[in-house]
């Protein structure tokens, strides 16, 4: 063995116990009673902390290369720092977008030498790719993403309906899975623009109603398609009760949301404060508490961060007529939802199974997301009850919604294939 962690409390199989965990070549080749495997070199974690699964963040916006937004060294410094072990990269808002091959070799020659935690890539659907999404999937990308609505880059344009049904059989046909931004472009179009400062308008310009319209789309071309389609980012508690039915009835769909949705509200969210501008947009209280519910009783399968940061000026002026709307939040992520999810009962084997195990799922990454022997020795070293006010993040830029938010969690170390990456400090390892 290469290293013994040794620790009071690990989260394996559902359950946090006492346990040494045995690894060799970045792999678990042994889990046992925390005295066992002696004679190995080893650690001993303080016992305030617990040991993790790296976390896996399946929907992380990084933006390189073609953009200042965010960038592979700055994004994945923010994941270890969050205990964040795996990102996979969407395919908007780089230059180019990762429509094609090339556009995807581009991408790993931008990450090339500057990760410090693994990253994986999606590839994108948009009309005049359809007849290359099997080249994609032979390139290596772990699935595909496309957009019901404008996506608000003219170099992704968003699928209509019957174009939509098309990029379903043929994911369908590899046996692949489809990600949608599930909001109805036509419903977006007929709805009031947001103009000033106004939250409420902001609000009012995406409704319920889209989001309802677009995953009755989804869930109809999945059932006639046979695809296995994912939801991101359900903002709208009204989904759910069709999620569930759509399980229920045999269609391979699952869904995610995001710590911003479960952890803001809009009746709070102050005029001019564009820094919570997201598309689909936070809504009220009462939707939240139905989010929660949602999660809890599995009709939406993960939380991811849905980190999509631009440049300040995008922010800057208050004006959510003309404001970027995406949210900067990597680095909180996972202490964000453990804020709020220690609130409402549940515990740290449930954090693991949100996002980790579900969220690597998803992306086929099998390896990971669990603290099991055969799996990559991928750790997040937890202290769950230490406070801790959100300061300066390691983000590329520092507009966040939760600036001087108190947050409960801190990561003490991350590891990587059993390689120390963020160390107890706070600074890489």
């Amino acid at each position: 063995m290469d290293l013994v962690i040794r620790t009071e409390k690990a989260v394996i199989d559902g359950e946090v116990r006492a346990a040494a965990v045995a690894v060799a070549d970045g792999v678990i080749r042994g889990i046992g009673l925390i005295g066992d495997f002696s004679g190995q070199e080893s650690i001993r974690l303080p016992p305030s902390t617990v040991l993790l699964p790296g976390f896996v963040d399946t929907h992380v916006h990084i933006n390189e290369p073609g953009t200042d937004w965010e960038g592979f060294a700055t994004a994945t410094a923010a994941a270890a720092a969050a205990g964040i072990t795996t990102l996979v990269d969407m395919p908007l808002d780089s230059d180019p977008v990762t429509t094609t091959v090339d556009a995807l070799e581009r991408k790993r020659q931008a990450a090339h030498g500057k990760c410090a935690v693994d990253v994986a890539f999606w590839g994108g659907v948009v009309p005049d790719n359809l007849d290359m999404l099997a080249d994609l999937a032979a390139s290596g990308v772990r699935g595909f993403k496309c957009f019901l609505a404008d996506s608000g880059n003219p170099n992704f344009p968003h699928l209509t309906a019957e174009e939509f049904r098309r990029a379903a059989a043929r994911v369908a046909a590899m046996d692949a899975v489809l990600l949608v931004h599930a909001e109805s472009h036509h419903v977006i179009e007929a709805s009031p623009p947001p103009r000033g400062r106004s939250y409420a308008s902001f609000l009012s310009s995406r409704p319920d109603a889209s989001e309802e319209d677009a995953v009755t789309l989804v869930i109809d071309t999945a059932r006639h398609t046979g695809a296995r389609v994912h939801i991101v980012h359900v903002s709208s508690a009204r989904v759910l009760p069709m999620l569930a039915e759509a399980k229920r009835s045999g269609v391979r769909i699952t869904g995610e949301t995001c710590p911003h949705y479960l952890t803001f509200a809009a009746e709070n969210i102050l005029d001019g404060a564009t820094q919570f501008a997201a598309c689909p947009p936070i809504r009220d209280a009462d939707n939240r508490d139905l989010l929660w519910q949602g999660i809890a009783d599995g009709t939406l399968d993960m939380i991811v961060s849905d980190h999509s940061p631009c440049a300040p000026s995008m922010k800057a002026d208050g004006d959510f007529g003309r404001v970027f709307g995406g949210i900067s939040s990597l680095e909180v992520g996972p202490r964000a939802v453990w804020t709020r999810a220690t609130k409402r009962g549940f515990g740290l084997a449930q954090l693991c199974r949100w996002m980790a195990e579900t969220p690597a799922a998803l992306a086929g990454l099998d390896d990971r997301g669990r603290i099991a022997v055969g799996q990559r020795a991928d750790f997040c070293v937890f202290d769950p009850d230490v406070e801790q006010t959100v300061g300066t993040l390691r983000h590329r830029h520092a507009v966040t919604p939760y600036d001087g938010a108190a947050l409960r969690g801190s990561v003490a170390q991350t590891w990587v294939a059993g390689r120390l990456v963020y160390d107890r400090v706070g600074q890489p390892a």
